[in-house]
């Protein structure tokens, strides 16, 4: 049995926050403002994950009201969020994203972004795609205010 799980995310991005993008820090002036390290795309998948297997969403198990989560490395969420998989006799097969942001650009960080997810979910590297589109200048995320990221996975029975 196979099931499809989506998720989206969105942050405002700010002057005197690191950068934290697919579970690396990546060099910029700016980085996401949220509770935990603001890392839209772990998040993103998260909720994809989490919602694959009907299991609520990453503000049901990692409130941005409760301090355990304050300023947390999203690749624990992650790593939990593929727990909590795992619990419900599931696993992902794939994963397709989007980052839409104008700056920085994220292809030469791909692989390493890539790894890191692979080796917080236990997969190999060549499961996951990363891709980024800006949106031309339009809106928050073309004025440079904020960052998106969309992922769909794919989940299958263990």
């Amino acid at each position: 049995m196979y099931r499809i799980g989506y998720g989206i995310d969105y942050h405002q991005m700010v002057e005197g926050r690191d950068f934290w993008l697919g579970g690396i820090k990546i060099p910029h002036t700016k980085g996401a403002l949220g509770h935990s390290d603001a890392d839209v795309l772990l998040h993103a998948i998260c909720d994809a994950m989490l919602g694959a297997v009907n299991a609520g969403d990453i503000g049901t198990h990692f409130p941005d009201n409760d301090q355990t989560f304050k300023d947390i490395d999203s690749k624990i969420l992650l790593r939990k969020s593929n727990e909590i998989l795992n619990q419900k006799g599931f696993q992902v097969v794939n994963i397709d994203s989007t980052v839409c942001l104008e700056l920085p650009k994220i292809k030469p960080h791909v692989e390493a972004m890539q790894k890191a997810i692979a080796d917080c979910l236990g997969i190999d590297i060549d499961l996951i795609s990363i891709k980024a589109t800006t949106t031309e200048t339009l809106g928050f995320v073309g004025r440079e205010e904020g960052v998106v990221a969309h992922a769909s996975v794919l989940v299958s029975k263990i």
